[in-house]
């Protein structure tokens, strides 16, 4: 009988130990230990959001420098050329898009005014003195409210977004996020930077009213749930050892 309840035990343990190895593994973007926050992340933009491949925009078209805007506003028409569409336009992976009546145009790499300037010059081959506005419609940032699994794709409407905006759009921190441990992940030519930030204290105010940029990711690292999923991960393990242990005594007992 001693037998079986020392291999029990053994069993009991390793079940515990492995099943252990599990837990919180959902939880991601964990730091080194000892690693120091970075406190570098600028609070504006320091350069033009730039087009890249799968952008969409769509453009208002005006002829005569637009000045039939400032008419139409005044009251004042005199039938020039105006088009606004709603239409959108897919950047490709080559980074043209094709646009009516000028075709492809390559606007990857370039900033919204630089864009709007390269359309003015190609539908200046067909209209007087074209006016060209352009309009990202799939700017977004991706915020991680601290549940550990749930996100949400929050659009940037705005250009001078907030990340308290952006927090408040997806929900707030939750209950289980630390708001002393807030990532936000950038990318800056090419490479994605990670700052640490802390909104538990009044300190953090000088963050909150940071403008988050397009395809910015805001991660609230979440609090591990150890006691919670060590149960989960645990119990059944027990239940079936000690489901065992019944038959093994029982089987002794008949013996």
């Amino acid at each position: 009988m001693k037998f079986f309840v020392r291999i029990l035990g053994i069993c009991s343990l390793l079940f515990t130990i492995m099943s252990s190895c599990g837990v919180n593994s959902n939880l991601m973007f964990k730091e080194a230990k000892g690693a120091t926050p970075s406190d570098s992340i600028p609070l504006k933009p320091t350069q033009d959001y730039r087009i890249s491949a799968s952008d969409k925009f769509t453009f208002t078209l005006a002829t005569r420098n637009g000045q039939g805007i400032i008419e139409d506003m005044t009251g004042m028409n005199d039938g020039e050329l105006r088009r606004s569409t709603e239409m959108e336009y897919v950047v490709r992976q080559n980074g043209e898009v094709k646009l009516p009546l000028v075709g492809d145009v390559k606007v990857a790499g370039l900033t919204i005014p630089e864009c709007e300037n390269v359309l003015e010059e190609k539908y200046g081959e067909t209209f007087q003195e074209p006016f060209v506005q352009v309009t990202l419609t799939n700017q977004r940032v991706i915020v991680f409210p601290g549940n550990g699994s749930d996100a949400k794709v929050i659009p940037l409407t705005n250009t001078n977004t907030t990340l308290m905006e952006a927090l408040a759009a997806a929900g707030g921190i939750t209950d289980r996020g630390k708001a002393s441990a807030v990532k936000l992940m950038r990318k800056v030519d090419g490479e994605r930077f990670i700052y640490t930030l802390d909104l538990s204290t009044i300190d953090g105010l000088k963050y909150v009213d940071m403008i988050v940029q397009a395809n910015d990711y805001i991660y609230v690292e979440p609090t591990p749930e150890l006691g919670k999923e060590i149960a989960e991960d645990v119990v059944p393990v027990i239940s079936l050892i000690s489901s065992a242990a019944f038959i093994l005594s029982a089987i002794i007992l008949l013996k």
